[in-house]
C-alpha cells in the first residue's frame, strides 16, 4: 500500500488533506470564522498536508494512522447517536 501511495502523490495528498480537514472540523472547530480566517486555516492545513505527504513518502504510515483516528471518531459519534436514541425512549 505504501508503494501505491508513493506512486500516486497527488491522490495521497488529497487523501491526507481530506482526513486532516475532517479531524479539524470535528475536533477543533468550535464556531464559524470569518472568510479570511477560514481561508488562512485551510491554507495552513494544506501546508500541513504537504508536510505529512513528505513523511508518507518516507515510508511512515501517515494515512493508515489518520484513517484509524477518523474511524475511532466515527465510532464515538455512532455510539453517542445510539445512546441518545435510547435515552429518548
Amino acid at each position: 500500500m505504501t508503494e501505491w501511495f508513493r506512486a500516486h502523490p497527488y491522490i495521497t495528498y488529497l487523501i491526507i488533506f481530506v482526513l486532516i480537514t475532517y479531524v479539524y472540523n470535528k475536533v477543533f472547530k468550535t464556531r464559524r470564522l470569518p472568510i479570511l480566517k477560514e481561508a488562512v486555516i485551510y491554507l495552513l492545513l494544506g501546508v500541513g498536508a504537504f508536510m505529512l505527504l513528505l513523511f508518507q513518502m518516507a515510508a511512515l504510515p501517515i494515512i493508515p494512522s489518520m484513517a484509524v483516528a477518523v474511524a475511532l471518531m466515527l465510532m464515538v459519534k455512532i455510539r453517542y447517536f445510539f445512546q441518545e436514541r435510547t435515552n429518548r425512549k
